[in-house]
């Protein structure tokens, strides 16, 4: 879901000890992670009153920082606590994104670890109670290796490639394509997770190294398991993803949404799709604060 303004929407930030209210600027032109990148980051939402997961999240936070060779000066209670304060900055029926960023102030290429810097952002934007759907297809983009890039963490740095397949996408028609790994299996969606269906069986990419395993993907995995659902992790090849009875994405942002098209073959949102929206927000609603 492209946002063209979103530096003007509602929003809190955590800096240095306090609450900033709108857009602040938070870096110069010096700052080590302006021009080489070293920047991490997650994301988790709220709705409804309910912030599922995350503790996953903020926990994923500390390790893409540690992957990075960055010293986080906060621990895990203070990141989760701060996201609960920002969220509380809203009220309870305003849904938000909350978004916490570490990074390397000082350095050139090799960045001083003991500079790692913490921002914690919230901010408001809508979620949908409804399963959404999308189109897809091939994008000519893959995913690299983890000796190419640093895939073990949620880095800044491998996002415009992903603006870039969906910009590739968008000029076909396409909503959210499939990346490839660099050995031609499927990888996932330019910005989620991917589960295919065929013959009743779920299937998702096996992990490589090539994409984050996502919060929500373990979630859904886990209370497909609770049901006696089983999913198998494996190589896909792109040719399978064309004969699937069904494909449906998990993701941070959406949760669960299923595929409609994929090239010119239409899709129907299938019963696996739906059991995993059912079961992720029958769990989700119970994780009030």
């Amino acid at each position: 879901m492209a946002f063209a303004n979103l530096s003007s929407l509602p929003a809190w930030s955590y800096i240095d000890g306090r609450w900033v209210e709108g857009n602040p600027s938070i870096m110069g032109p010096m700052s080590q992670g302006y021009q080489f990148a070293s920047m991490v980051f997650d994301g988790a939402r709220s709705f409804d009153g309910v912030v599922p997961d995350l503790e996953g999240h903020c926990a994923r936070l500390l390790r893409s920082a540690k992957s990075f060779e960055l010293e986080p000066k906060v621990d895990l209670d203070t990141v989760i606590g701060t996201a609960l304060d920002g969220v509380k900055r809203f009220p309870r029926d305003v849904a938000t994104y909350i978004r916490p960023v570490m990074y390397a102030e000082d350095g050139m290429v090799e960045l001083d670890p003991d500079s790692t810097r913490y921002v914690m952002t919230v901010f408001a934007i809508p979620f949908s109670n409804e399963m959404g759907s999308f189109s897809t297809g091939l994008s000519p983009y893959r995913r690299p290796g983890p000796d190419m890039a640093p895939t073990d963490a949620k880095a800044a740095c491998l996002y415009p490639m992903t603006d870039r397949a969906l910009r590739e996408a968008g000029r076909r028609g396409v909503d959210n394509p499939v990346m490839l790994d660099p050995e031609g299996n499927v990888a996932e969606f330019a910005s989620a997770n991917l589960f295919m269906v065929k013959d009743g069986v779920v299937h998702t990419p096996a992990l490589n190294g090539t994409f984050l395993a996502g919060v929500t993907r373990a979630r859904v995995m886990g209370l497909f398991a609770a049901e006696g659902i089983e999913v198998v992790e494996r190589p896909i090849s792109y040719d399978e993803l064309k004969d699937a009875d069904e494909l449906f994405s998990t993701g941070n942002f959406n949760k669960v949404a299923a595929v409609n098209r994929i090239e010119d073959r239409n899709l129907q949102p299938g019963p696996i799709a739906r059991k995993a929206w059912d079961l992720y927000f029958a769990w989700a609603r119970d994780q009030g604060f």
